[in-house]
């Protein structure tokens, strides 16, 4: 079975890091990050991928490559301008890369949810097109899925995972909030709902798509697991630490203290690194330094008595001695915070920018 993730867009909400890497091909822990969805299809017996991609998708390749090295075959399809969530999907077939029953995914999701019984819920359904459904304990910043058996529908009964979808309810007030479950971002579709997809347009499947199916082989399936939307500098960092601590399935093993420190980076004995922290290849810790419940890219310099606290390094940022980078900041890549200087929390350094002291 193949599946199709949607990786075109530009992770606005993660600059300065989206500058110079697309989204996808950021380091989450020990690889790109969208290598854990490729993995975790794999898990699930997905044997190709198609990536549909946008923003500087050369990056994203040399990144991924093309699973010749084990895992699903992965091939690419670049929009030659945005095309929403559903055109890069026809794009794909048109161009060959999609046959029979397939997934489509939204590329921006660390999880673990069980694909394998979204799909066994599409067959048991004989759906046209199923979703993902995930709780949520606030929906009201998420479109509420509402399903037959589902916690909106009275008497419903609460193991029931499957249900006809009836409605969708974008960003709902407080007073319509009868159900928790969200799209996830994961979909088991025939080759049929391609056809509601016009060729060569901007196109929405949740908001084109999708309602048009409803009472005509929409279902949607409940599921229970790790879900979350890394496309903000606070998820990054806690799915890197959810990573660590196991509260996620993948195959990277648990540390201590949530801290991994790359074997090819020197850190002082007199530094401080963790509870929390990913220190990347080739790294330089000096003494006195400290950083904590933060992400550091390859490359990175950290002088004597600096301390970074609750932020996230690209690659090759240097920090002098005894300058400080607070909670919520991101620092781009090839940035140079020099010695004393003191930014702001939430700070944001665009690449290569100097700040001085």
């Amino acid at each position: 079975m193949k599946a199709i993730v949607l990786v075109g867009g530009e992770g606005t909400r993660l600059r300065p890091l989206t500058l110079t890497q697309p989204k996808p091909a950021i380091r989450l822990v020990d690889r790109p990050f969208i290598r854990f969805m490729v993995d975790w299809l794999a898990r699930h017996g997905i044997d190709e991928v198609v990536m549909a991609c946008g923003f500087r998708a050369e990056l994203l390749r040399e990144a991924l490559g093309d699973g010749s090295g084990g895992g699903p075959r992965i091939s690419y399809v670049s929009e030659p301008e945005p095309l929403g969530t559903a055109g890069p999907i026809r794009l794909a077939a048109d161009e060959g890369l999609l046959d029979g029953r397939f997934l489509a995914l939204n590329g921006d999701v660390l999880t673990d949810l069980d694909l394998t019984a979204l799909v066994r819920s599409h067959e048991r359904n004989g759906a046209a097109a199923t979703l993902a459904l995930y709780p949520v304990a606030d929906p009201s910043a998420y479109g509420l899925v509402r399903r037959t058996g589902g916690p909106a529908e009275p008497g419903a009964d609460p193991a029931s995972a499957d249900g006809a979808v009836e409605e969708f309810l974008e960003k709902p007030d407080p007073a319509e909030i009868d159900t928790d479950e969200v799209s996830a971002g994961a979909y088991v579709l025939e080759p049929g709902v391609l056809d509601l997809i016009p060729g060569g347009q901007r196109v929405s499947i949740e908001h084109e798509v999708f309602p048009r199916l409803v009472g005509e082989g929409l279902y949607g399936h409940r599921l229970e697991g790790y879900w979350m939307d890394i496309g903000t500098p606070e998820r990054y960092l806690q799915a890197s630490w959810d990573i660590l601590e196991g509260v996620v399935e993948t195959d990277v093993p648990r540390a201590a203290d949530a801290t991994l420190i790359d074997d090819r980076s020197e850190v002082s004995p007199e530094a401080t690194v963790g509870p929390r922290a990913v220190i990347a290849a080739e790294c330089a810790i000096d003494s006195a330094a400290s950083v904590t419940s933060s992400v550091l890219d390859t490359g990175c310099r950290i002088g004597a008595g600096a301390a970074i606290e609750g932020s996230i390094l690209a690659r090759g940022v240097q920090v002098g001695a005894g300058a400080t980078v607070p909670g919520g900041s991101v620092i781009g890549e090839g940035a140079v915070i020099e010695a004393g200087a003191g930014l702001e929390p939430e700070a944001r350094v665009q690449p290569a920018e100097t700040v001085a002291a």
